[in-house]
């Protein structure tokens, strides 16, 4: 068996990494690290293009786990076609829930009071007081229920909002209540003040905020994307914001970035933030943790966690 494990970590910076592999610290150089056929744990440079991220797939026809440090697996998706069958695609779940969860509050919160106002008026030494919105009574949409939906209720509880909804791919009951099948989305989404998005990207959430989508939301309401720019149709977003009808939060564009003359810049009512809602002090110790604890059960044969797919495997 090929013992080689590619780490986007240097490996002397991860206590307690299991004796066996050699690792080889590869973050997406122009030169790899080793032969990628001798690869058998490929860990995913984190916040790479997605070009630079299977560059060396293609070429690994030993590997048996690919790992990604996101939670989600679109910029990996390209390159699964060209490993061996029976590879495990295991994401980060565990890994950004803290941090996303925090963002989705800074940004709902941020919005809602003003804050991009209150930075500008600052910078030109102006007191703007006045009413603003407040998150609290407000009904709370979620829309992509899974971990990191959760950690966003976790966080959403002590706000005193109104109600939360949930909504995911498949309906199922959770101890904080019901988690509502996409098939309903149409007719829960009248009724949310705020509209989160934390789905994973793939066919049947690509384009989902879309102009129907987008139409149904209630006059006033704020729309908060934390998941994949195409989830949104920044078309249709951008003709609903120049109405002024509802606002956005957006921590994820389509394109990415935008260039500097697109609207989206311009907008009314849009706070943009860069892509940052995993990146903070609570990713490395947690990746590592996770790495660590995924490596451990590669070496002695025992089940990994968070695996997504396994390539050549059926999908009825």
């Amino acid at each position: 068996m090929t013992a080689d494990v590619w780490l986007p970590i240097p490996p002397d910076e991860i206590d307690g990494l299991p004796e066996g592999p050699d690792y080889r610290f590869w973050n997406g150089g122009d030169d790899f690290p080793a032969d990628p056929a001798d690869c058998a744990f490929y860990v995913v440079p984190y916040m790479k293009p997605s070009p630079l991220c299977v560059r060396p797939m293609g070429r690994m026809s030993n590997v048996r786990v690919v790992q990604t440090l996101s939670a989600g697996i679109d910029h990996v998706e390209p390159g699964l076609g060209h490993l061996p069958a029976g590879v495990r695609l295991c994401n980060a779940r565990g890994v950004h829930e803290a941090s996303t969860g925090e963002l989705t509050l800074a940004l709902i919160l941020a919005s809602l009071r003003g804050i991009p106002d209150f930075v500008r008026a600052q910078d030109r030494g102006e007191w703007l007081g006045g009413f603003r919105p407040a998150l609290a009574d407000k009904n709370v949409l979620i829309v992509g229920y899974g971990s990191i939906g959760e950690a966003i209720e976790d966080r959403l509880v002590p706000f005193e909002v109104a109600r939360v909804a949930r909504v995911a791919r498949s309906e199922r009951t959770t101890a904080r209540g019901p988690v509502h099948p996409l098939t309903e989305l149409p007719a829960l989404l009248p009724e949310a003040d705020v509209v989160i998005l934390s789905t994973p990207l793939n066919e049947s959430t690509r384009g989902l905020a879309g102009a129907d989508f987008l139409s149904r939301m209630k006059d006033g309401a704020l729309l908060v994307n934390v998941a994949r720019g195409p989830v949104v149709d920044t078309k249709a977003l951008l003709a609903e914001l120049e109405t002024g009808r509802i606002t956005a939060a957006l921590d994820v564009t389509d394109p990415e970035p935008p260039a500097r003359e697109h609207p989206l810049w311009r907008a009314p009512g849009v706070l943009i933030s860069p892509h940052v809602g995993g990146p903070t002090s609570a990713f490395l110790p947690r990746a590592k943790r996770l790495l660590v604890d995924q490596l451990n059960r590669y070496v002695n044969r025992e089940p990994l966690r968070n695996v997504i797919l396994t390539t050549g495997a059926s999908t009825d």
